[in-house]
């Protein structure tokens, strides 16, 4: 390689050599590339995650090392992953990262690299990054720019854990809810800081876990083990040991290597679909959510109406500028932050101006126009309530949000308000009484189409995702199971409780969800 791209980290047995690859910004993404990628060549993606401290950033190094063709005798390291000075807690990677290794083909490997690293889960920064990294993979694998196909998904895990923990089952949970089941045949257990011998104790874990990935004709889960030692300083002490752990890591990768080899690349057909419906759910209840709030509203001011007529209908026919005071229901704008990231990514919502409502927030990223926004199919959106054409869309930094306000109606304009417009619409000759009762008939009718349309986008993931499980679709089983009891639909409630059970079966506890969905909940409003 060319002098010119790499630095001296270390000298000594051996020598460690700090890489310096081509480094290119997708909005919160970074792709580093050593070498020019062959369009003629054989590509292999990978895509690695697991805690902080796994091993995932000395794993990246040495399928570098070893795609490079450096052995034990060479006395010689190069590091892809950029060393940080970070405390142990930390992560080592800020954010995700896609490392691409091109011009290596016959030197070790028939073909080329693309690895994908993920920021370790369950640093310091709490559950709030753990979410964000879900999000830069919906957009590493949505943007026109991105991946777009994946021939192996890594677990990386250490040998020396004796169990997996509440966050690594967080962790693998997070990762597959993104995917399609047409990843399943895909997923293997990398494990690291291993010496060898064959990891009882983790296999164990995995099969206990129920987790979902590639098995071998023993029915075990598909794994090949790494040491973790190859820079390690050598002595005339050290250097038999560490030429030991050199042949667990080859024997380890050539096994890997193989598995990839045989590896037909996945398009990520499914898993957008996953992400799109994903994306589709989660705007559906955001936007349900405001209008069963707007449609409460209206209700509790339509029960104030009725109230202050029965009680003042006779002094306000004497009396023509006789008033009543009401909570009456409105719509403002208020700011939201969001802005560029990059040149590749958007953070706005995407908001209708006729119906006034917010068809995409939070999370439209990927969209710089409306019209390229999940929400819309067609030339319309699926999101607002009048399915209105792209036109009448904008992508802001603001969103609508529901009010209410003290007024004074006279009984004329409270016809104007509900009578008139009801007989305009019906052709029916009813009392205001009867007007403001067939009013909220109404509004209970559209609660009712809106919840069942949100039902059925959430039954449509389950079919089609490897993992339902998720923070926000949690949040959104819990918003379902509690209006469709209220609503009294006894068969969608236990359809939908029993998708939550089978969510929380065998991952994290109840009170790591619960916390989660308090995040969740917390970005929503930001």
């Amino acid at each position: 390689m060319d002098q010119r791209f790499y630095s001296l980290l270390r000298p000594g047995s051996p020598a460690v050599y700090q890489l310096r690859p081509q480094e290119q910004k997708l909005g919160t993404l970074t792709r580093k590339t050593v070498g020019v990628k062959n369009q003629n060549k054989v590509n292999k993606t990978i895509l690695l995650v697991g805690e902080t401290g796994a091993g995932k950033s000395t794993l990246i190094n040495t399928l570098f090392n070893y795609t490079i063709g450096v052995k034990f005798d060479h006395n010689i390291w190069f590091e892809i992953v950029e060393t940080e000075n970070r405390s142990q807690s930390e992560s080592q990677t800020s954010d995700v990262i896609v490392y691409e290794i091109f011009g290596f083909e016959e030197t070790k490997l028939p073909y080329s690299l693309t690895i994908i690293d993920t920021p370790g889960f369950g640093d310091t920064r709490g559950i709030e990054h753990d979410e964000k990294v879900k999000q830069r993979l919906f957009d590493l694998f949505r943007s026109e720019d991105g991946v777009h196909e994946l021939n192996a998904v890594g677990l990386v895990m250490k040998a020396t854990d004796n169990k997996l923990s509440d966050r690594l089952m967080y962790v693998f949970n997070s990762v597959t809810s993104l995917f399609g089941k047409d990843l399943e045949n895909k997923i293997v257990a990398l494990i690291t800081h291993s010496d060898g011998t064959t990891p009882t104790i983790i296999l164990q874990a995995l099969e206990a876990a129920k987790i979902i990935c590639v098995r071998n004709e023993k029915n075990q889960p598909v794994h090949f083990v790494f040491n973790n030692c190859q820079k390690e300083e050598r002595t005339k002490e050290t250097g038999p040991r560490l030429e030991m752990a050199w042949k667990v890591t080859m024997k380890g990768i050539n096994g890997f290597a193989a598995f990839l080899e045989q590896s037909t690349p996945q398009r990520l057909t499914k898993t957008v679909e996953v992400l799109n419906l994903r994306i589709s759910l989660t705007a559906c209840i955001q936007n349900l959510q405001d209008r069963i709030k707007l449609i409460e509203l209206k209700q509790t001011e339509i029960k104030q109406t009725q109230e202050a007529l029965k009680k003042h209908e006779e002094e306000m026919k004497k009396n023509k500028m006789f008033t009543i005071e009401v909570d009456e229901v409105y719509k403002d704008k208020e700011p939201i932050d969001g802005g560029m990231w990059g040149l590749a990514f958007y953070n706005a919502a995407v908001t209708c101006s006729v119906c006034e409502e917010n068809c995409h927030y939070p999370g439209c990223t990927v969209a710089w126009y409306p019209k390229h926004c999940e929400v819309m199919k067609g030339g319309h959106c699926t999101s607002c309530s009048g399915k209105c054409p792209v036109s009448a869309h904008v992508k802001e930094k603001w969103i609508y949000v529901t009010k209410t306000r003290k007024v004074e109606k006279t009984l004329e304009e409270l016809k104007e308000k509900y009578e008139k417009k009801l007989m305009a619409e019906s052709e029916k000759n009813l009392s205001l009484l009867e007007t403001l009762e067939e009013k909220m008939e109404t509004l209970k009718t559209e609660k009712n189409q809106l919840l069942e349309e949100a039902y059925q986008h959430v039954v449509r993931l389950e079919q089609i995702a490897l993992n339902v499980d998720s923070v926000s679709t949690h949040v959104h089983l819990d918003f379902l199971i509690q209006r469709m009891k209220e609503k009294g639909d006894t068969e969608k409630v236990r359809k939908l409780e029993e998708m939550e059970r089978g969510a929380d079966e065998g991952t994290r506890p109840r009170h790591t969800i619960d916390e989660l969905k308090a995040v969740w909940k917390t970005e929503k409003k930001q």
